[in-house]
């Protein structure tokens, strides 16, 4: 599985933006899909996710609750994050990773969000 981020870029503070991961090539069934992000000098931390097993649902880090939106299109093989009333805490290289049900995790190159005060 292959997975290309895109949307990325500088943006100031209460404006927003919308991530898009594209995914292709083969996979198994998946699990978990969702969007993780590191700032400089931090660990890389899950923003949001979407969970196919256990009943299904996403999930959200508290920090974007109410600002970010995690959705996926499954006929385009897409994944996006709408990002809103962003904050120069936001700032930071986010990466979309794909969880299949054998363990397998696959993650893109990142993309740079840059929000300015």
């Amino acid at each position: 599985v292959q997975l290309v981020e895109s949307g990325g870029g500088l943006v100031q503070a209460g404006g927003s933006l919308r991530l898009s991961c594209a995914a292709s090539g083969r996979s198994g069934s998946i699990r978990a899909m969702g969007w993780y992000r590191q700032a400089p000098g931090k660990q890389r931390e899950l923003v949001a996710q979407i969970i196919s097993g256990g009943g299904g649902g996403t999930k959200y880090t508290n920090s974007v609750k109410g600002r970010f939106t995690i959705s996926r299109d499954n006929a385009k093989n897409m994944m996006y994050l709408q990002m809103n009333s962003l904050k120069p805490e936001d700032t930071a290289v986010y990466y979309c990773y794909v969880q299949l049900w054998t363990g397998i995790d696959y993650w893109g190159q990142g993309t740079q969000v840059t929000v300015s005060s």
